[in-house]
């Protein structure tokens, strides 16, 4: 860690400080409602030979900070590249998304590698060297993983699905199979953040965009208890590594979630009312979030008061001001530009 790291506003709310106004980045910020991220992407004939040039991932990664001037810079890559590096065959099919050989059997999953292939992932690691000697001085940067529940319920179907039926169904009825599937990814992610870490990122964020599908039972052991396996297996190696936790959907969860997972930073999803999280979520050092994404999309009145709505819920808290999910591809630049004026502008004088 560099001596200016604490100085950064970023790194500074996820070690407990409250800031006014709050830092801000927002969850895909780079991506397709950029007109240049739309050009560089058309230079490749994939998305996942997007994610394995580093020359043009790093590029992705700081066109936004370029344009709009946020407080960190998220690695531009994929949840699913950890698959694809444990031997899993993934692709990514134009307007479809990602589509992925299933794992139905035991036979399927003992064509797994091991261990993750860290050699395959060698280019997302010279994206991270490349980014962090371009970023500006103050601004952070971030890495982040897929949870093994989210991953696997992609491994599982072979594409997303709107419920994960797929995964659970697997789960309840090959319990031990599907353990083992869940625990070759809390190695993986162990492996694959601890290197990002080395690599320089400065905090990580764990994406389980689908812990909200699960009941009280599954939830504790396929989403809480392997989070809280990958974030100790991190510290092992990184003893100071700051973490943030995205577990969308679960709802009053979320306390007992940062207190057993030891996050420095909760993330928030939409649904989550910023004056309930700011009295009950109290074993977080900081709250990130939580704007609707419709809201920056829709802009004018609904995102005035989206945004303040949240920045006087957490007036005074550590906060870090993003959205409840990513940006949405239809999304004006104008839009965003008035968010960053409005936070910026929040306890100015």
């Amino acid at each position: 860690m560099t001596d200016s790291s604490s100085e950064k506003p970023f790194l500074r709310v996820l070690d407990g400080e409250a800031l006014s106004p709050p830092p801000i980045w927002l969850m895909r910020q780079a991506g397709r409602y950029l007109p240049e991220y739309r050009e560089i992407r058309a230079k490749f004939p994939t998305f996942l030979d997007f994610c394995y040039a580093p020359k043009a991932a790093s590029e992705a990664t700081l066109q936004p900070i370029r344009r709009f001037g946020f407080d960190a810079a998220i690695l531009f890559s994929d949840i699913l590249v950890v698959p694809d590096a444990l031997g899993q065959k993934v692709s990514f099919e134009v307007n479809e998304g990602p589509r992925l050989e299933p794992i139905l059997s035991e036979e399927e999953f003992g064509r797994l590698h091991e261990a993750i292939d860290l050699k395959r992932l060698a280019p997302v690691f010279e994206t991270i060297e490349r980014v962090r000697a371009a970023l500006p001085p103050m601004t952070a940067l971030i890495g982040f993983c897929g949870a093994p529940w989210t991953v696997a319920s992609y491994m599982i179907a072979g594409r997303g699905t709107p419920d994960q039926a797929p995964a659970r169904l697997f789960a309840y009825r090959e319990p031990e199979l599907f353990q083992r599937l869940i625990d070759r990814l809390v190695e993986a992610s162990v492996d694959y953040l601890a290197r990002q870490i080395e690599s320089g990122v400065e905090a990580v964020q764990i994406f389980d965009s689908w812990a909200g599908v699960l009941p009280a039972g599954e939830y504790e052991r396929w989403c809480l208890g392997p989070i809280k396996q990958i974030i100790a297996g991190v510290r092992r190696r990184h003893k100071d590594a700051r973490v943030i936790g995205f577990p969308k959907g679960i709802g009053s969860h979320l306390d007992d979630f940062a207190a057993q997972t030891g996050v420095d930073a909760l993330g928030l999803d939409s649904a989550v009312d910023p004056l309930w999280a700011a009295q009950n979520i109290r074993r977080a050092k900081a709250l990130q979030g939580n704007l609707d994404p419709l809201a920056l999309l829709a802009g004018g009145a609904a995102l005035e008061a989206g945004a303040a709505r949240i920045l006087k819920a957490f007036r005074g808290r550590p906060h870090i001001f993003n959205l409840g999910h990513g940006v949405a591809q239809p999304t004006p630049i104008a839009h965003v530009e008035t968010l960053m004026r409005l936070v910026r502008g929040h306890g100015a004088s």
